[in-house]
C-alpha cells in the first residue's frame, strides 16, 4: 500500500518554454519526481532553473536553433561527459550538430560548452532532445521541442496548442545508470515528470487542465529508456494528426502503443462531464496495472473537484495500428512499388551474442570508435573498409532509394529502431506481412516486432552525412558498456561530400578537449 509522506524536490517539473536561441545548463540536482530522492542530471537555461524533464524548447517552422549546451556535471556516480541529440530533425548540412557521440562529434568535458546550430527550414511538429553519450538520458538529460507551423493544414481541428498541451512518457530509476545493471527494470512511470512506485508515497501526479467545450492538440512524447507504453484516456477519443514530425491523415483511436522516442499528436475533445479522467500509460515491463496511481495522471475539467478519479477503464476497441496511419501530403514511397525493388537493398539481422553480452548488426557489434566517424571522413577515409568500428559502417550513395529490412523477434524485443538524419516510410510494419507503396507512413523511429516480422523501410539518400541508425532502448544501445554501442550501425551517406563539408572552429576543438579530459568517462 503506497504511504501518504510529504517530500520537498530540490528541482522541480518544467513549466515554461525556452527556445529558439537559449543556454542548456547540464548539471546535477536532486530530484523526487516519483517520491524517491535521488541525484540526476538535469536541464535550465540558467543554473538556478535545473529541471526534470528539461524545459520544451520551442521555434517556429523556418526557424534556425541555436542552443549553446553547458557542462557543469561533477557527479561521479553518473556520466560527466556529454553530447545532446536533437530527436528528429534532419540536420540538413549540420550533421555536425547532429549529437551522437563516436558519430559526428567528441562528447562536451566538464567546464566546457558547445553551440548546436541548426535549422527547421522544412520541419515542423513534436521532437525531443536528450543525451546521445552512452545510457546518460535515463538519468535525467530529456525533454521536449515543439516546431509550430503558422500555416499548420489541421489548425482547424483544435483550439488549444502550447506547452501545457505537451504530455511526456518517462520511465524512472532509483538507481544511477552506470550501476544500475545489464536491462534493469524501470522503478516507476512518469508523465509529465511525475508518478508513483510500489510500496513508495503517494507523490503528486500530473494534472492536464482542460475546459469543457474546447479542442486540444495534445503532443505525446515518449522519452523512455526501455519500455513502450499503451496510452489512453478514459471516456475519451484521441484523433491523431501527426506522427513523428510528419503529418497524417486524421485518425480516431482509443489507446496509442508508443514506443521509446515516437512522438504523436492528437487532438481530444473536451466533450465529457465536468469531472477527473484517469489518464493511462501502460508499461510493458516493469510494474503494470494502475493501483493507487500507478502508471497514470489526471485529466482534470475546469470546475471539477481537486481529488484523484473514479473512472474506470473501458477495453480499447480501436487501437492504434501503424497501417492505418498515413500521410497527409507526399504519401508514396520512393522507389518501385516492389519488394526488394529499391536501388540499395540491405537485410540488417540483428541478435544478442550471449558470449559477450552485445548485440550485433550483421553479425558485427558497434563499438563507439575513439575518433567519430564524421571526423574519419574528414581525415580522409574514403571507404566502409576504412572506417570503424569495422563492419559497422555502410556507405550509401548519395539521390538513391534505399530499402532496409529488420526481421524481428531477436533478443529484448520489439525493438524501437531510430534512423537519423531522415525520416522513412514504413513499406512492411510489425504485425502485419502487407506491403504498402502507395501511402505508408512517414516516421523516424519503428517498432520491428516480434519473430515473423520483417518489417521494411524505405527512403531516399538527400541528406549527406554519417548517419546512426540504432535501437531506442537506451540498454541496448549501450549494451553493456558506456563506449559500446551494440544495437546499431552507421550509414555513410555521401562520403564525398561530407569530406567537403564544414564545421565550426567549436567542434574542432571538442576531440581535443576530451583527449586531454583525465576524469571518469
Amino acid at each position: 500500500m503506497l504511504k501518504l509522506v510529504v517530500l520537498a524536490q530540490l528541482a522541480h517539473v518544467a513549466l515554461g518554454a525556452i527556445g529558439p536561441s537559449a543556454s542548456l545548463y547540464i548539471a546535477n540536482g536532486v530530484v523526487s519526481p516519483d517520491g524517491f530522492q535521488r541525484s540526476a542530471v538535469l536541464v535550465g537555461a540558467s543554473p538556478d532553473s535545473l529541471t526534470f524533464p528539461g524545459p520544451v524548447i520551442r521555434g517556429n517552422k523556418g526557424t534556425t536553433f541555436n542552443l549553446n549546451v553547458i557542462d557543469s556535471l561533477t557527479d561521479t556516480t553518473m556520466h560527466v561527459l556529454t553530447s545532446v541529440h536533437w530527436h528528429g530533425f534532419l540536420q540538413a548540412g549540420s550533421a555536425w550538430a547532429d549529437g551522437p557521440s563516436g558519430v559526428t562529434q567528441c562528447p562536451i568535458v566538464p567546464g566546457n560548452s558547445f553551440l548546436y546550430k541548426f535549422s527547421a527550414a522544412r520541419q515542423a511538429g513534436t521532437f525531443w532532445y536528450h543525451s546521445h553519450y552512452s545510457s546518460q538520458y535515463c538519468d535525467g538529460l530529456r525533454g521536449a521541442m515543439v516546431v509550430y507551423d503558422p500555416n499548420d493544414p489541421h489548425r482547424n481541428r483544435y483550439d488549444v496548442d502550447n506547452e501545457n498541451t505537451i504530455i511526456t512518457l518517462s520511465d524512472w530509476y532509483h538507481v544511477p545508470a552506470p550501476s544500475a545493471g545489464l536491462v534493469p527494470t524501470p522503478d516507476s512511470t512518469l508523465i509529465n515528470g511525475k508518478g508513483r512506485y510500489i510500496g513508495g508515497p503517494i507523490a503528486p501526479l500530473a494534472v492536464i487542465a482542460v475546459t469543457r467545450g474546447r479542442r486540444y492538440r495534445f503532443r505525446l512524447v515518449s522519452t523512455s529508456c526501455d519500455p513502450n507504453y499503451t496510452f489512453s484516456i478514459d471516456g475519451h477519443t484521441m484523433t491523431i494528426i501527426e506522427a513523428d514530425g510528419v503529418n497524417v491523415q486524421p485518425l480516431t483511436v482509443d489507446s496509442i502503443q508508443i514506443f521509446a522516442g515516437q512522438r504523436y499528436s492528437f487532438v481530444l475533445n473536451a466533450n465529457q462531464p465536468v469531472d477527473n479522467y484517469w489518464v493511462r500509460a501502460n508499461p510493458n515491463i516493469g510494474t503494470t496495472g494502475f493501483d493507487g496511481g500507478l502508471n497514470s495522471a489526471i485529466l482534470r475539467y475546469t470546475g471539477a473537484a481537486n481529488v484523484d478519479p473514479t473512472t474506470t477503464q473501458t477495453p480499447n476497441s480501436a487501437p492504434l495500428l501503424e497501417t492505418n496511419l498515413h500521410p497527409l501530403a507526399n504519401a508514396a514511397a520512393p522507389g518501385i512499388a516492389l519488394p526488394g525493388a529499391a536501388d540499395v537493398n540491405i537485410n540488417l539481422d540483428m541478435v544478442f551474442d550471449f558470449a559477450s553480452l552485445k548485440f550485433q548488426v550483421n553479425g558485427a557489434p558497434f563499438t563507439e570508435p575513439s575518433v567519430p566517424v564524421l571526423l574519419q571522413i574528414l581525415s580522409g577515409a574514403a571507404t566502409p573498409q576504412d572506417l570503424l568500428p569495422t563492419g559497422s559502417v555502410y556507405e550509401l550513395p548519395r539521390n538513391k532509394v534505399i530499402e532496409l529490412t529488420m526481421p524481428g523477434g531477436s533478443v529484448g524485443s520489439p525493438h524501437p529502431i531510430h534512423l537519423h538524419g531522415h525520416t522513412f516510410h514504413v513499406v512492411r510494419s510489425a504485425g502485419s506481412s502487407a506491403y504498402n507503396f502507395v501511402n505508408p507512413v512517414e516516421r523516424d523511429v519503428v517498432s520491428i516486432g516480434a519473430a515473423g516480422d520483417n518489417v521494411t523501410i524505405r527512403f531516399r539518400t538527400d541528406n549527406a552525412g554519417p548517419w546512426i541508425m540504432h535501437c531506442h532502448i537506451d540498454w541496448h544501445l549501450v549494451a553493456f558498456h558506456p563506449t559500446s554501442s551494440g544495437l546499431s550501425v552507421v550509414f555513410a551517406e555521401g562520403i564525398p561530400e561530407i569530406a567537403a563539408s564544414s564545421q565550426p572552429v567549436s567542434w574542432d576543438a571538442l576531440c581535443p578537449a576530451y583527449e586531454a579530459f583525465e576524469g571518469p568517462h
